[in-house]
């Protein structure tokens, strides 16, 4: 992950200048910064904020091999001890929650107010992840069920998988991390850890939490920080049991590809999509789906980005829409007040404002925004768009929303339907009847009915269906995921 400059670790209040590449407990660098250079350059401030050495393919060897040898010790802890250190870790991280928050927006200008958030729930995960640790259970079975069994004390038991490779993005840079090691630590496995490149700072500092914990497995954790030769080294391994990749759907399907034969959790792209129905309160739906569509900027893999409305309502739900967007405000993520900041890059606006353009060419019209002024592109709502237009058949990651009118329940749930990613849905509306269809009709990993499908709850599974990815997170669910049943019968 490299080494973080004195100058910038004195901004972030720390003291001691400290090499800053965990390949197990060792670190890994020099304070002369040997190695090829890289920069995090703040998306707002376009200031630098993090300078790293970046690792190389014998690097993620090294940590592969450490975590090998790691795992005869995690495999061998007490579950207690497992418990008792991701707890700790929830414990000091709560300490932090300002500190690290700060880490969040000066990386990837996540609005602080959302950082905040993202912090919060990091903790409230960690402290999940402990509690499922004791449902780490396993069942016995009646092999005398049959003619042809035998009465025998027969059951399985959960045993950890071996080494878990976790990849993660810059849109949620703690939490999402949080959602892979804590699961796989917890079951007993060793980690290596690849973090998003736009947060290397926010990464380093919680995988700190972890490796100084009074409870941690000696060289449980590593953290190796690089580009694409890193991670196809790290996949392409024989030595990881398990992937857990949160990203886009073209290195996900990389990563099904050159794999091999093991296990893979893909948590990749959206197009969510919700249902505003006839009868729907509008006054909630249009707030809600401002939020929905414009949060992060629309860097969330569940954001907004399909708004179906039924066609008796759709003038009056556009007009409450647009108000709502105008009440939000854009600038720099520095501000308590701030809703939204700049996109991760100039690349990423210029490439929605691209999609915009071409939509409004093809005959959709800008309800509100359409404007950028660098990384930030104003909260955008365009109407009138056709189903062959990129900005709804596509994920956009960034703030744009589409609606579109449709005659009624049937028509809504083909169209979004027809898409090839299922990640979350929604429907607003006060039929339950509807309601109760909409939990079967909609093709989509989850359903959410009286609002935005960007809502998630940590505690719950998560993932999609189709090209939005394979098996499911939240502790519970990952912790399954991480772990192999073993058979056993004592005649």
């Amino acid at each position: 992950m490299g080494l973080i400059p004195t100058k910038f670790l004195e901004k972030l209040g720390i003291k001691k200048t400290e090499k800053n590449e965990f390949i197990a407990k060792k670190l890994i660098g020099s304070n002369e910064m040997d190695g090829e250079l890289g920069e995090i350059i703040n998306p707002y401030t376009k200031k630098v904020t993090t300078k790293y050495v970046k690792c190389r393919v014998d690097d993620a060897k090294e940590a592969l091999n450490s975590a090998k040898k790691a795992f005869n010790n995690t495999k061998n802890s007490t579950l207690a001890q497992r418990i008792a250190w991701i707890e700790d870790v929830a414990k000091k991280l709560e300490e932090r929650k300002d500190e690290f928050a700060n880490y969040i927006t000066l990386e990837v200008a996540k609005p602080i107010s959302q950082a905040k958030i993202e912090v919060t729930r990091c903790i409230e995960n960690l402290k999940i992840t402990a509690a499922a640790g004791y449902d780490i259970v396993g069942e016995t079975i009646p092999t005398d069920a049959t003619f042809s069994g035998a009465k025998t004390t027969a059951f399985y038991k959960r045993v950890p998988v071996g080494v878990v490779v976790a990849i993660t993005p810059f849109n949620f840079p703690l939490n999402l991390v949080a959602h892979k090691i804590a699961p796989a630590l917890i079951a007993g496995n060793s980690v290596v850890l690849k973090p998003t490149p736009e947060a290397p700072y926010t990464a380093y500092a919680f995988a700190k939490l972890f490796i100084d914990s009074e409870y941690a497995i000696p060289d449980a954790l590593s953290v190796v920080y690089g580009d694409a030769d890193v991670g196809s080294a790290l996949v392409t391994s024989s030595i990881p049991r398990k992937i857990s990749f949160t990203g886009s759907v073209a290195v996900g399907k990389i990563i099904t590809q050159n794999a091999g034969i093991k296990k893979v959790t893909l948590e990749l792209g959206g197009n969510a999509a919700t249902f505003v129905e006839s009868t729907a309160d509008l006054d909630l739906a249009a707030s809600r789906c401002a939020v929905g569509a414009f949060a992060n900027s629309g860097q969330v893999c569940i954001s907004l980005q399909r708004i179906y409305v039924d066609e008796k309502i759709y003038d009056e739900f556009a007009q409450k829409l647009g108000k709502e967007a105008g009440k939000l405000k854009v600038g720099s993520p520095f501000e308590e007040d701030t809703f939204m900041g700049p996109l991760i890059n100039e690349e990423a606006a210029v490439r929605a404002e691209n999609w915009i353009n071409s939509a409004i060419s093809e005959g959709a019209r800008i309800i509100a925004g359409g404007k950028r002024e660098g990384n930030i592109l104003y909260p955008t709502i365009l109407a009138d768009v056709t189903d062959d237009m990129n900005v709804i058949c596509e994920e956009v990651f960034a703030p744009i929303v589409s609606l579109v009118k449709v005659s009624g329940y049937e028509e809504a749930v083909e169209k979004m339907n027809n898409s090839p990613y299922g990640l979350q849905f929604s429907m607003f509306s006060n039929r339950i009847d509807l309601m109760n269809r909409a939990i079967d009709d909609f093709e989509a990993g989850g359903v959410v009915i009286n609002d935005i499908p960007t809502l998630r709850f940590d505690i719950q599974p998560y993932g999609g269906v189709k090209l939005s990815g394979i098996g499911r997170e939240g502790a519970k669910f990952a912790i399954e995921d991480m772990t192999e049943i073993k058979s056993v019968v004592i005649k």
